[in-house]
């Protein structure tokens, strides 16, 4: 059965399946290397979000069905994708003759990971094996000397397996993680902003010495300190927008949960629109899976004070670049109270920066923001203002309706 053409036409009912009817349903119904199934499913774990994957993950390790241990493979394969390593998915099976790695992750920053899946520490993994894997992909030149193994399990008990690789001669080339806690760095790495986080994030799976604990304190505070700035970023960035009199206080959590729920809602009808699936790269950005439609979407609740505008944004630098490296980049803009949102083309955005106001904060120059304020100039007719431009740009022309993504 063709899974991805039933994805396509009605994606609520294929979502609702577990992962083993999934399996029947690509190509053949059997996962075999360089299959039609294999290639149907890989491409439908790459258009579904994190929680999705999580949750097929925790499907192949609470059932048993046959092929559990090469969707969990593939799974952890696309973890790693959300990790933005690039990753080359490995044989489901060993062959005479070539290396049977489960997966080979390159990293931006020049690491390579040789992945090894199990579904359980059960049962002694063969170190000798894996290492022999990555002396042979050294010597035919498809990984770095900067490279590492990375055994993911399973079970988070990993009492055995850990004890068998400390006393093996491969310690130092090795490293341990569960699925769960895996699937919790992309978690962490899907809501932070900054790219050193996200560096940081990736960093903890390769070996590091971890006698003086510094490193490890630093990779802990960067990530929730960031990952906190960026869920309070938009909210503390709208309050220039209050009186000084209300900006002591922050949005409650209530809030931030329905902005969030708001920008699923703005990102699917998105994704309509385009005829693709997009997939959350961080908190406020969003990709398909080839990476060359690309969204960034601000959400504004709004703002009743006489005087104010009604929405306010903050349009960040980063955003410009990462849209700008897309075929098709869109700055789109929530309203908490609207049933529509607007999608600027990123190329329009870049004839609008120099009429618009900036702030550089103090503390980080690198935190550039222009100001975009959206105001109703007709009854259910909106603009955006161009403060050192006469006049406003009507957003009647980029308009996008929520209800398109049911």
């Amino acid at each position: 059965m063709p899974l991805l053409s039933i994805w396509q036409t009605n994606p609520t009912a294929v979502a609702e399946l577990p992962v083993n009817v999934l399996v029947g349903m690509a190509g053949e119904g059997r996962l075999l290397d360089h299959s039609e199934c294999s290639d149907e499913l890989r491409a439908y774990f790459r258009e579904v979000s994190s929680e999705k994957l999580e949750q097929y993950v925790n499907q192949c390790l609470s059932g048993s069905f046959s092929e559990s241990g090469k969707v969990l493979q593939d799974l952890v394969n696309e973890l790693g994708r959300r990790l933005d390593f690039a990753v080359k998915d490995g044989l489901y099976q060993g062959r005479k003759g070539q290396i049977g790695y489960d997966g080979i992750w390159e990293s931006p920053e020049g690491n390579s990971l040789i992945v090894e899946v199990k579904t359980t520490d059960a049962y002694r993994i063969a170190l000798d094996t894996v290492a022999d894997y990555r002396r042979r992909l050294l010597d035919s030149r498809e990984v770095s000397h900067r490279s590492s193994i990375l055994i993911v399990v399973g079970r988070q008990d990993t009492g055995e397996l850990e004890a068998q690789v400390r006393g093996s001669p491969h310690a130092w080339d090795v490293r341990l993680i569960s699925t769960d806690a895996l699937v919790s760095l992309v978690k962490l790495k899907e809501s932070t902003e900054e790219q050193e986080t996200v560096e940081k994030i990736r960093g903890i799976l390769t070996p590091v010495e971890y006698t003086k604990l510094d490193a490890l304190v630093d990779v802990l505070f960067t990530a929730a300190k960031d990952v906190e700035s960026a869920v309070e970023s938009e909210a503390e960035e709208s309050r220039d927008n209050e009186p000084k009199a209300r900006q002591s206080g922050s949005w409650d959590g209530t809030d931030k949960e329905l902005l969030q729920q708001k920008r699923e809602a703005i990102v699917a009808a998105m994704a309509v629109r385009e005829n693709t699936k997009l997939i959350r790269k961080s908190r406020a950005l969003y990709w398909n899976t080839s990476h060359d439609i690309r969204v960034a979407c601000s959400v504004s609740k709004l703002y009743t004070r006489q005087g104010a505008y009604p929405y306010w944004y903050a349009y960040h630098t980063k955003w410009h670049d990462f849209l700008g490296a897309g075929h098709a980049g869109f700055y789109v803009l929530g309203c908490m109270d609207l049933e529509i949102a607007f999608a600027i083309p990123q190329s329009l955005m870049s004839d609008l920066l120099p009429h618009l106001n900036t702030t550089i904060p103090s503390d980080d120059p690198n935190r550039k923001y222009w100001h975009i304020h959206v105001v109703e100039h007709r009854p259910r007719r909106y603009a955006l203002l161009l403060p050192k431009k006469p006049g406003t740009l009507s957003l009647d022309d980029y308009t996008v309706k929520l209800r398109a993504a049911e």
